[in-house]
């Protein structure tokens, strides 16, 4: 991912040893998200979000977004998408992107309320209250998808082949969509795991693969509220975390009927709902 990481001078202290190195560490940059639709908003653009980024597949990341607030459900919805304004003087970085809605795309704007700045370790720090976030409107996830435990347990290691950028910095989250068989279908890295999960659902998006009742998502660190929701939008029946889930996370994907599985390490993992979906051989 081009530009994803930087060099910077550093002390470097082992005991009583100090050397001087060039070390590499992940770039984090702000991103707004606009968007216009002459029905929905005005003609104008309006911001709706700012969050921080790694720069890199930001299309993606603006398109999943949409989509995980329930905005857009179909690549069809998108007029365009696009960088816009200038390039940031000192790094390079266009920190704007801009999506035109198909005039028939409607949604109410005032819910998307929330403050402008989110920071990059949560990606809801800024909704009003937690009754914002739920989407009420997606019906619970009826899906046939199973993936036997042997292939489960090797996706972890399938994800770090994709994490060349974390190899570099140690600094950035990943997530991954993956099929029945444990292959990885789309891998996207992010100083922010809610942004790594926007980047693979809007890459998605765009390939006309939603809803995805046929892939399930791992992400590199813990499963969080806005994790399960994103993938609850999506339609993805099985999200996989190689840490730990939060309690809100584990009850929402019961009312989803969502398959979510924590601490998934080698030798094994812990399944909290939707045990079917994971059996011993397929």
């Amino acid at each position: 991912m081009k530009g994803a990481s930087t060099a910077v001078d550093i002390s470097k202290i082992r005991g009583a040893q100090e050397t001087r190195f060039e070390d590499s560490v992940a770039v984090e940059e702000p991103l707004e998200l606009q968007i216009c639709s002459p029905t929905a908003t005005g003609s104008a653009a309006k911001s709706i979000s700012i969050t921080m980024r790694t720069p890199g597949d930001d299309i993606d990341l603006a398109l999943g977004f949409l989509a995980g607030e329930a905005i857009i459900a179909d690549a069809s919805e998108v007029l365009s998408a696009e960088h816009c304004g200038e390039a940031d003087p000192e790094t390079g970085f266009r920190n704007t992107v801009r999506v035109e809605l198909h005039p028939d795309t409607r949604f109410d704007f005032d819910r998307l309320k929330r403050h402008f700045y989110t920071t990059s370790s949560c990606g809801v720090c800024g909704k009003s209250s937690i009754e914002a976030l739920r989407i009420n409107t997606h019906p619970a996830i009826d899906s046939a998808f199973c993936i036997c435990r042997e292939k489960l347990l090797e996706l972890p290691g399938k994800l770090r082949a994709h994490q060349a950028v974390f190899d570099r910095t140690g600094g950035l989250h990943a997530a991954a969509a993956f099929d029945s068989q444990g292959d990885i279908i789309v891998a996207r890295e992010d100083v922010g795991r809610h942004n790594a999960v926007d980047k693979v659902i809007g890459s998605l998006l765009r390939d006309g693969r939603l809803p995805a009742g046929d892939l399930g998502i791992l992400v590199s660190g813990r499963a969080s509220f806005e994790l399960v929701q994103k993938a609850w939008v999506a339609g993805m029946p099985l999200l996989a975390a190689v840490s730990a889930p939060s309690s809100l996370a584990v009850r929402l994907a019961q009312e989803s009927a969502m398959t979510l599985v924590g601490f998934l390490r080698d030798p094994g993992f812990n399944i909290y709902t939707g045990a079917q979906r994971i059996v011993e051989k397929k």
